[in-house]
């Protein structure tokens, strides 16, 4: 087997109460296996655990050192609950401590929400030695250590994340995109978007919209590891586009 043949794997531990209720249905298992897909990565086992220190640490510690790499959801909130920085930093045996990014993040994204209060300062608090991973939708950052990747339970925050991870992860296989643009609303063209992801498995759509000179638009990233997969999506999706009347520009706007 060649370095490139190599298969590299990926936990993930969901992190919550909620979850194991019934509460709250868990999506994060399938966007962050679709995601890894795409990185060239395998979703190699998942565990479900409820927001108990030591079943965390349990589960962190076992799925991180059988894979590359290691993914949570859940439990970095700023509620007494959210303890899953606390069984990480015990896991890997180093104390907790304030990031300052993230704590300038936060004053500057509270600023005008009431401030920093104690319980979201919490959301700044990481294992020492961490780095951030960013979060454009709430501003409090998810966080990297090692080969730990730590995100929030809610959905489309988790999936900002994963964004913001594209491509920065060692996986099987180089990651390519494409992109197409326009003066193309988002929402109009949401049912093209995942019809077009379903129909191609081995590839992921990113939408990234815009306002322009009193216009909106967007640009939609096609990203794969699998060259022929890529251009075929490309190319389903620039029909699409013009089926519907729209005006786009490969390589984006």
């Amino acid at each position: 087997m060649t370095a490139t043949d190599r298969i590299y794997t990926a936990g993930l531990v969901v992190i919550g109460d909620e979850i194991l209720s019934g509460r709250t249905h868990d999506r994060n298992i399938a966007q962050v296996a679709s995601w890894l897909q795409v990185q060239g990565i395998r979703l190699a086992e998942v565990r479900i655990v409820p927001d108990v220190l030591d079943r965390i640490v349990e589960a962190v510690d076992a799925l991180r050192r059988a894979n590359d790499y290691l993914f949570t959801t859940g439990g970095i909130g700023p509620t007494h609950d959210d303890i899953t920085v606390d069984a990480i930093a015990a896991a890997l045996g180093v104390p907790v401590v304030i990031h300052p990014q993230a704590r300038a993040i936060l004053e500057r994204y509270y600023a005008d929400k009431g401030g920093l209060t104690e319980g979201r300062l919490r959301m700044a608090r990481v294992p020492e030695g961490a780095e951030l991973i960013p979060n454009r939708m709430s501003g409090a950052p998810g966080i990297a250590i090692g080969n730990i990747r730590m995100m929030a339970g809610v959905p489309h925050i988790a999936a900002q994340m994963l964004d913001s991870l594209t491509g920065t992860l060692e996986g099987g296989a180089p990651l390519l995109s494409e992109t197409v643009g326009g003066y193309i609303p988002e929402s109009e063209v949401a049912v093209l978007l995942r019809e077009v992801e379903l129909a191609h498995e081995n590839c992921q759509i990113g939408s990234y919209p815009f306002f322009r000179e009193g216009k909106v638009g967007a640009n939609f990233v096609i990203r794969s590891t699998d060259a022929d997969a890529l251009q075929s999506c490309m190319h389903t999706l620039c029909e699409g586009l013009g089926e519907l009347g729209f005006d786009f520009t490969p390589g984006g706007i």
